[in-house]
């Protein structure tokens, strides 16, 4: 049985039930277990003893490596993607990819590679990106970083078939997935991603997000993101949280809400006085719920 965790509790044992027209949160008690996750006690040793499981120097990219897929990964099913950002704009406060990794289940590096900004950059925030201008003078371009990460993921399928069920494009797991989705150019169906930063049970009560750093140190038990920043760093975390998520036995029909986009939202215009009148009792009886546990993807992969 895994135990709460004590700070963010309230937060762990929430299921949100998103109405069509509004949001409500309810509380599932047999969510308990699955919300719950503790440190390991391997993690806990780890934490104690300042252990760190990956070197920020380990996987820079480098021209000869990693920069085409590797086929011998055609075969997973679920990859974490993250990216790193250097500063363009006047004040180098636009993020702007120049660096991006792929790794799949078994956390061996898919692509890894430096991205050639399509815009000027004014900030390199070395400090944390350890990127410096020779890095990207020959970096692939972001227009064919796109390309090879997108076709990977579709897995061979048009984009349209993508975003149907039944569909072999593979699961994305990430925290922060809408934003560097959008610094690469990319637009993926919101049934395939998983995202640590908009999962309910990983926020918190104030439905804002916890950073990665703070998730990897209280349930996986060591730190990330101490100086340089990589991305394959940040993969492997994210890849681990997903993990242990997905394994959590869950049974029961809290399991399973709708999970899809296309399900929130949808009672037209002229029924919205209707809906005002109704009790809160009549509102959750119509409601579907928007919320996907990841349990599921057990069943999937």
């Amino acid at each position: 049985m895994l135990k709460p965790l004590s700070d963010d509790a309230a937060a762990l044992k929430l299921t949100v039930l998103r109405h069509r027209t509004f949001s409500t949160i309810v509380l599932n008690p047999e969510h308990w277990a699955l919300f719950s996750l503790s440190i390991s006690a391997r993690a806990l040793r780890n934490t104690m003893s300042g252990a760190q499981v990956l070197s920020s120097s380990t996987s820079r990219p480098t021209a000869q490596n990693f920069m085409d897929i590797d086929s011998r990964m055609q075969s997973a099913s679920v990859v974490a993607l993250s990216c790193r950002m250097v500063g363009g704009g006047s004040d180098g406060s636009l993020d702007i990819c120049a660096r991006v990794c792929l790794i799949d289940q078994e956390e061996n590096i898919i692509f890894h590679t430096y991205v050639r900004p399509q815009i000027p950059i004014t900030n390199y925030r070395y400090e944390r990106t350890g990127i410096s201008p020779e890095y990207l003078r020959d970096a692939m371009p972001l227009k064919q970083a796109q390309r090879k990460i997108q076709d990977f993921l579709c897995n061979g399928e048009p984009i349209w078939k993508v975003r149907s069920k039944g569909t072999r494009a593979r699961i994305l797991v990430g925290h922060g997935l809408d934003h560097d989705l959008e610094s690469l150019e990319i637009e993926y169906p919101q049934l395939l991603i998983r995202d640590l930063a908009n999962y309910p049970p990983m926020m918190k009560t104030s439905k804002l997000s916890n950073s990665l750093k703070y998730l990897t140190q209280t349930y996986l038990g060591y730190e990330i993101q101490t100086g340089i920043q990589d991305p394959y760093e940040d993969c492997v975390a994210a890849m681990r949280l997903y993990g242990r998520l997905k394994a959590q036995p869950h049974s029961g029909d809290y399991a399973s809400g709708s999970g899809e986009v296309q399900n929130r939202n949808n009672f037209p215009a002229w029924r919205q006085r209707e809906l005002e009148n109704m009790s809160p009792a009549e509102l959750l009886e119509i409601s579907a719920s928007d919320y996907y546990c990841w349990c599921l993807d057990a069943q999937r992969v």
